[in-house]
C-alpha cells in the first residue's frame, strides 16, 4: 500500500517495519530547504446513485450530506496538510466494484485526468480496500490514499504532545497492519533449517506483520501510563470537587474560539479542521460563583476511522467522564443537522446517552453573527421549543454567552441546595467566604446586627459550607 503523503511531502511508498518504532513527529522533521514540492493532487468523491444489497436487505448509502458539502469538506482535509489541489471531482456511481471501487469506464477516464494534470496522489473521500487500492495505483501509475488514510495524516501532523503522538502512531500502525498485503515485493517465504533439508520458514510478510504488532503493543503499554495519569488527574479534580464541562463538536464548528471567549485561554482557534488535537482544561467562575473544569476536545467529522476512536480513548474519557456536554454547533452551516447527527454517532459509540431528555448534553448553536435577522429570529423560536433548549451565541463577537453561563448553571445546578442563614455582622471574613463560595440569592440585615443570607450551595460543595457553618456556630 502506497502510504499516505506525509507534510513533508516525501516519497516513502508506505512505514516499514524498521521505521516503527519512530513516531510520526520524528518522521516530520525534515529542514526547510529538503522538503519536495507541494505534492500534486487530485480529490474524487464518489456519490452513489441507487441502493446496494447487504446480505439480504437493500440498504441505501448513507447520504445525509450533499455531494457538494462533501467535496468541500473532502478538499478541506487535503489542504489540511498542504497539498496542491489540481482539481476535485463527484464522481456518480451505480455501485462499489470490488476491485476498483469505480467501474472500468470511470478507471480509464480518471486515468486520463492523473496522466494530463501530471498528479501525484489522488485522494478518494471513502473507505478503499487493500485491493482497490493496489489496482487503483497500477491503473493510474500514481499514489491513491483514502478518507481514513488522509485524516490520519492529518492528525499525525497536528499531534503536539507525547500522549498525542503515541495515540496517532497507534492509530497509524493498526491501519497499516490490514495493508501489508501490498506493502512490499519481497514476500517470498524464508528457508527454515539447514541443507536440503529444511522446510519453508516464515514468510517477510509474516514477520513484517509480527514487527508492527510488537511496536502497537509497545505504544498500547505507553497508553496505559497515560490512562493512569489521567485517572489520578481525575481523582484529584474530583477532590476539590469541581464539575467538569467538555466541549464536543463538529471539527471546525467554533469550539477552540468559544473556549478561548469564555476562559481567555491561548488555544490554537483557525478557520481549518482538526487545528487542535490535545484536550486543554481551564478552572472557569461562572456568575454565580458556581466553578467548573472546562474541557476542550479533539473535533469530530464524519466518517472518523474507528482506529482513531480507540487510540484516543483516553482523550475521549474526558468526555465520557464530564457532568455535562456542550455540543457546539455551526448554525450557520447549511448541514448543520447532518453534522450535528455525526457527532451524536460518535457520542453513542463512546457509550453516553445523546437524548434530548438527558440534561447530560446542552446544544449551544454557535456563528450566529453570520445570520440575517430573519434567520435568526426564526431559530430563537425554534430554540424556545426545542426539548433540547439549546443556546444561541456567537463565540466571535460574544453575544449569548450570558445565557450560556445561566443554562450551564441550570443543568449543573439540579441538585443544588438553598439555605437561610444568619451571620452575626463581626464575621466579615466568613461572609466573604460565603460569597465566593456560594451564589447569594437575597441579602437582609437583622435588628440584632446579623446579616441574613438565602444562598444557594452547588451540590458539590454542600457538605464544605455546611462544614463551615456550623464549625463558626451558625445553626443550619
Amino acid at each position: 500500500m502506497s502510504k499516505p503523503p506525509r507534510d513533508d511531502h516525501t516519497n516513502d511508498d508506505t512505514l516499514s517495519p524498521q521505521n516503527a518504532g519512530r513516531t510520526l513527529r520524528d518522521r516530520r522533521r525534515a529542514p526547510e530547504e529538503t522538503r519536495a514540492p507541494r505534492q500534486r493532487t487530485l480529490v474524487l468523491v464518489p456519490v452513489w446513485k441507487r441502493q446496494v444489497r447487504v446480505g439480504e436487505k437493500a440498504k441505501p448509502f448513507p447520504q445525509i450530506h450533499t455531494p457538494e458539502n462533501r467535496l468541500a469538506e473532502a478538499v478541506g482535509l487535503a489542504n489540511a496538510i498542504d497539498l496542491e489541489i489540481i482539481d476535485a471531482l463527484v464522481v456518480p456511481l451505480s455501485e462499489p466494484r470490488p476491485s476498483t471501487l469505480f467501474g472500468s469506464g470511470k478507471v480509464d477516464e480518471l486515468r486520463d485526468v492523473v496522466a494530463e494534470n501530471k498528479i501525484g496522489l489522488v485522494v478518494v473521500d471513502h473507505i478503499v480496500t487493500p485491493v482497490q487500492q493496489r489496482n487503483l495505483e497500477k491503473a493510474w501509475n500514481t499514489k491513491v490514499v483514502d478518507r481514513t488514510g488522509l485524516i490520519l495524516e492529518i492528525f499525525g501532523a497536528r499531534a503536539r504532545t507525547r500522549e498525542g503522538v503515541l495515540q496517532v502512531e497507534l492509530a497509524h500502525l493498526s491501519y497499516q497492519k490490514g495493508r501489508l498485503v501490498r506493502a512490499w515485493t519481497h514476500l517470498e517465504r524464508q528457508r527454515g533449517g539447514g541443507g536440503f533439508l529444511g522446510g519453508p520458514g516464515e514468510a517477510q510478510i509474516e514477520l513484517d506483520r509480527r514487527m508492527l504488532q510488537d511496536r502497537i503493543d509497545a505504544i498500547k503499554a505507553d497508553l496505559k501510563d497515560v490512562v493512569k495519569t489521567r485517572e489520578l488527574h481525575r481523582k484529584g479534580r474530583r477532590k476539590v470537587p469541581y464539575p467538569i464541562v467538555a466541549i464536543v463538536g463538529y471539527t471546525n464548528a467554533g469550539k477552540s474560539t468559544l473556549f478561548n471567549k469564555i476562559t481567555g485561554a491561548g488555544v490554537l482557534a483557525m478557520d481549518q479542521v482538526f487545528a487542535t488535537l490535545d484536550p486543554t482544561m481551564r478552572e472557569l467562575k461562572l456568575p454565580s460563583a458556581r466553578k467548573i473544569i472546562l474541557s476542550d476536545t479533539v473535533g469530530f467529522i464524519s466518517d472518523l476511522p474507528t482506529m482513531l476512536i480507540a487510540a484516543f480513548r483516553a482523550t475521549l474519557e474526558e468526555v465520557v467522564e464530564a457532568d455535562l456536554i456542550l455540543h457546539v454547533r455551526d448554525i450557520a452551516h447549511e448541514e448543520t443537522e447532518a453534522q450535528a447527527h455525526d457527532v451524536e454517532k460518535v457520542l453513542s459509540d463512546l457509550g453516553i446517552d445523546t437524548l434530548p431528555a438527558d440534561n447530560h448534553i446542552l446544544e449551544v448553536w454557535n456563528k450566529v453573527d453570520l445570520l440575517d435577522a430573519d434567520r435568526l429570529a426564526e431559530l430563537s423560536r425554534d430554540a424556545t421549543r426545542d426539548e433540547r433548549r439549546p443556546v444561541l451565541v456567537s463565540a466571535h463577537t460574544g453575544a449569548g454567552l450570558d445565557d450560556l453561563f445561566a443554562a450551564i448553571d441550570a443543568r449543573l445546578g439540579v441538585a443544588d441546595e438553598v439555605l437561610e442563614i444568619a451571620i452575626p455582622g463581626h464575621q466579615g471574613q466568613l461572609i466573604a467566604w460565603m460569597y465566593e463560595n456560594a451564589e447569594v440569592l437575597a441579602r437582609t440585615a437583622g435588628e440584632d446586627g446579623a446579616l441574613r443570607l438565602r444562598v444557594r450551595i452547588a451540590s458539590e460543595k454542600k457538605d464544605r459550607v455546611i462544614a463551615k457553618l456550623r464549625a463558626a456556630g451558625i445553626p443550619v
